[in-house]
């Protein structure tokens, strides 16, 4: 025969708060418990049961968001001074403010700067306060909209990538585009500008970027969106994937 307290655990478990059932069940069979107030036990349950499904929700937001580093950490930053990083900068950025307002980062370096770590560092900083993310290579981005574009989902796709809260596009304009993958670029610049943030991660300064977006007045209008509403990180010193090798070693 079933107990009062046994029923409520299944209803619970019903109603899809297994950890709410848990403690629940726990809280019965603890004699100290019974000595707390109704309020300071129901709060207890509470509280479990969201923390459960915070917990949950930042994992599946940072698989979801494929980062090239998911444990990139932004409280792991080398504040080296060879590195050129402004330790005010990142601080003010972890507070993810500028995704509230739909800023942009610009990081730039030479090749294994850490360009790509740090990227990921802000995006799983994101996802931490339950923002969605993606991590996407621009060759890869551009040869998505390619596939829906024959496929016939070129604008469903753009709806999507457009509420993405952050975007990060590594290998940015590493090379040269056509005039497809410009138009396409813009099409995802313009479609988050100031509602969406993007972090843009480029061995080139944005000096660089309208050569390789081929000049022209699509290509300066790219260029307006992002410039005009980013943070700019630009960073300097020996190449970290080369330090990390011989540490290795």
């Amino acid at each position: 025969m079933k107990t009062i307290n046994s029923e409520i655990a299944e209803k619970l478990r019903e109603m899809r708060l297994p950890v709410f059932a848990s403690e629940f069940e726990r809280q019965c069979l603890e004699p100290s418990d019974q000595e707390d107030s109704f309020e300071v036990r129901l709060k207890r349950l509470v509280d479990m049961e969201y923390d459960s499904r915070t917990n949950n929700t930042i994992q599946k937001n940072i698989k979801m968001a494929k980062f090239y580093d998911s444990n990139a950490n932004i409280n792991d930053v080398d504040y080296r001074p060879e590195r050129n990083i402004d330790r005010s900068t990142i601080e003010s950025l972890s507070t993810n403010e500028y995704v509230k307002n739909g800023l942009n980062i610009i990081i730039v370096g030479a090749s294994g700067c850490g360009k790509t770590w740090l990227g990921c560092a802000f995006g799983v900083h994101a996802c931490m306060e339950k923002y969605k993310v993606r991590y996407i290579r621009m060759p890869e981005l551009l040869s998505e909209f390619e596939a829906v574009r024959i496929q016939g989902r070129y604008r469903d796709y753009l709806k999507q990538i457009s509420k993405i809260d952050l975007l990060i596009i590594d290998e940015f304009l590493l090379t040269s585009v056509n005039e497809s993958e410009r138009n396409d670029i813009l099409e995802v610049i313009e479609k988050r500008t100031n509602r969406k943030s993007t972090i843009l991660c480029s061995q080139w300064t944005p000096e660089g970027w309208l050569e390789k977006l081929g000049n022209g007045p699509v290509a300066e209008a790219i260029l307006d969106r992002i410039i005009n509403s980013s943070y700019k990180i630009f960073l300097q010193g020996k190449s970290m994937r080369e330090e990390y090798s011989k540490l290795k070693k």
